[in-house]
């Protein structure tokens, strides 16, 4: 039983004990993602719309990294604050992600960590 463990510079360094992703039998587990640059490590705590572009765009430079991308995406899992956010959420989610449509649920949460408002993680194929 083969696991790799994904590690990138392109997003952010984990605060705690895992890995930014993981491989087995041709899927990326992606870790969750928060708003934080990975260059600075500091948390983006601009609005709902760049924390959630910041949020994707990590999970897309960890599946980068991994041998996968957004057109292999199998499910996401999205966590905010407040489920009001979720319209300003999804039309950046489309934005970004394109015309792939996961699998994908959205669970509001009370809180997370840094004073964040959104966290992201995925299940992805790897390309072929």
């Amino acid at each position: 039983m083969s696991i790799t463990r994904i590690s990138t510079p392109n997003a952010p360094k984990p605060a705690g004990h895992y890995a930014q992703a993981t491989v087995h039998h041709g899927t990326v587990y992606v870790a969750g993602q928060l708003a934080i640059d990975p260059a600075t490590g500091q948390s983006l705590l601009g609005s709902i719309e760049e924390q959630t572009e910041r949020a994707l765009r990590n999970v897309e430079a960890i599946l980068h990294a991994a041998g996968s991308d957004f057109a292999h995406l199998l499910k996401v899992n999205i966590y905010v604050t407040d489920i009001a956010m979720w319209p300003a959420v999804n039309a950046v989610y489309a934005r970004v992600v394109g015309s792939q449509m996961p699998a994908r649920a959205v669970v509001p949460v009370p809180a997370l960590n840094h004073g964040l408002s959104i966290e992201i993680d995925a299940i992805a194929a790897l390309k072929s």
